[in-house]
């Protein structure tokens, strides 16, 4: 074929697609619309007998990634961050809500920012993202919160002073209700030291008839213990949770970034009350979950927080789990 041949061909194919297109019924060339709804925010799988729902209070961005980790230069913040496709201005948490249904008794790990708004106005969804999962809060038993923070402790209770979970009893560590209640045992410069305060009178005062107080290694309910992880907050636990041949464990706020407190995790967070404790909490049992190839379940993690953590040099490295959205699967 000739250079004049080809080029005739081509001419001719784009001229009969040209017509083709000319041919179409106007409907045809109609666009999509904008601004379809987004995929409901929950998400299930199977922990051995029971079944699990990571539902969420929304995303939580905390801003400038350099004044809320500490003990790290600006330029290894920068090359992490970079290194790990994330944006440099701000550091984007996620809040995964756990609820584990074993059957008989339903559940709920921490309970989100209610309707305060210090973090901006993406909060507060978990009541809409229980509707969407087919959860009803008066079906739940129990509220496990791992701290008194306001991100966990702050959907309790709701602005009428009408309870969320009516039907459940709550567990905490004593020493963080009690700190967190006392607005004599905060230090001064702690940050948004008013709204932490505040919201956790809101919240737990009202339910301490109902409030139990967990211990370091007990089984606070069957098939789940609490384990003592302080430094965030003087009693922040995490949580190992078993049903049949399954285990999982709830981190909390063990680790707030995936990335900038895993590959430095003496990194310091600018909300923790013991910023050295918390780190040596976070090597501890980071270094129990690598060994033992433990699954966990992170709260701020990004969505679902559902993943393993590997070791890699003097830090970590975080493995998100697959999700599998054709059945429910095993973890």
């Amino acid at each position: 074929m000739t250079i004049t041949q080809a080029h005739l061909g081509r001419r001719g194919l784009l001229a009969c697609a040209g017509a083709a297109a000319l041919a179409l019924p106007t409907g045809a060339q109609a666009k999509m619309p904008l601004g379809q709804a987004q995929a409901p925010y929950f998400y299930r799988f199977k922990l051995g007998d029971a079944e699990c729902t990571v539902v969420t209070d929304g995303q939580l961005p905390l801003g400038d990634p350099k004044t809320a980790f500490r003990n790290i230069t600006d330029e290894q913040i920068d090359r992490s961050l970079r290194d790990n496709f994330l944006p440099a201005s701000n550091a984007v948490l996620e809040q995964n809500v756990l609820v584990v249904n074993f059957g008989d008794r339903v559940v709920l790990f921490d309970t989100g920012m209610g309707s305060d708004t210090l973090f901006g106005t993406t909060t507060g969804r978990l009541p809409a993202s229980l509707r969407q999962a087919g959860i009803d809060p008066a079906a739940v038993d129990a509220v496990v919160m791992s701290h008194a923070h306001i991100d966990h402790c702050g959907g309790l209770i709701a602005d009428d002073g009408s309870r969320h979970f009516p039907n459940a009893q709550y567990y905490i560590g004593q020493p963080d209700f009690e700190y967190w209640t006392d607005e004599t045992k905060v230090p001064s410069n702690y940050p948004a030291r008013p709204r932490f305060i505040g919201q956790a009178r809101k919240n737990l005062l009202p339910v301490r008839d109902s409030l139990h107080f967990y211990k370091d290694g007990q089984e606070i309910l069957p098939g789940i213990t609490a384990l003592s992880a302080p430094g965030h907050t003087v009693s922040h636990s995490v949580f190992m949770i078993n049903s049949g041949n399954g285990q999982l464990c709830y981190i909390g706020d063990l680790a707030h970034h995936p990335v900038l407190l895993l590959e430095r995790p003496r990194t310091q967070f600018a909300y923790d009350t013991d910023p050295v404790q918390s780190a040596e909490s976070r090597v501890r049992m980071m270094d129990m979950f690598a060994a033992n190839r433990i699954p966990i379940l992170a709260y701020h993690f990004a969505w679902p927080g559902i993943g393993h953590i590997a070791k890699r040099g003097d830090g970590y490295h975080y493995v998100p789990a697959p999700m599998n959205l054709d059945a429910v699967s095993q973890i």
